[in-house]
């Protein structure tokens, strides 16, 4: 039987944690980044707002939305306006169909219950700028998953795109430690 350490991003925490606790003979490791098991009101409160902008079609809106609260406010302000027009721009082309059931699937999601089940080695990473998965709820991951490490990098929520190399640092060294 194959074994492998999960990484849960986002949306894809809920879905890592889950599967942890549901095979934890397969899981050998858990790291989840800018991520939550429920959200908390102000996370709820953005993804209605979110998925509401999303039914109307408008991708540019959308994009308009999502980039304050998706990146953090230095990433947001090194940009030159110009940049940051072309990046809402690239963005918005690529907001996908399927934005109003994501919103709608992250407003409802909750694996609290799965925390406790968790026995393997678990970092969490917190995106200490980040309006979309707020840091309250990556500190409540970490004191509710039996021995985690918590351990923030301040960026909003998307660490790959303002801290790549401090990320991905995190990640690794993480590995290393536990031979994963």
């Amino acid at each position: 039987m194959d074994t492998f350490v999960l990484h849960g991003y986002s949306l894809g925490g809920p879905i890592a944690i889950r599967a942890a606790a549901r095979h934890p003979e397969r899981v050998t490791a858990l790291i989840l980044t800018a991520t939550m098991a429920h959200p908390n009101h102000q996370q709820a409160l953005t993804l209605r707002v979110w998925g509401k902008l999303a039914a109307t079609g408008d991708r540019r809106l959308v994009s308009e939305f999502l980039f304050p609260h998706a990146l953090g406010p230095q990433a947001i302000e090194a940009m030159p306006a110009e940049q940051l027009e072309e990046a809402i721009t690239y963005a918005a082309a690529e907001v996908a169909d399927g934005t109003v059931e994501h919103a709608e699937l992250a407003g409802r999601i909750d694996v609290r219950d799965d925390l406790a089940a968790i026995g393997v080695p678990t970092l969490v990473i917190s995106t200490t700028d980040d309006h979309l998965a707020p840091p309250a709820l990556h500190r409540r991951l970490a004191e509710n998953i039996p021995g985690a490490r918590l351990v923030e990098i301040p960026t909003g929520h998307l660490p790959m795109v303002e801290r790549p190399e401090e990320w991905q640092g995190l990640i690794t060294d993480f590995l290393a430690e536990h031979d994963a």
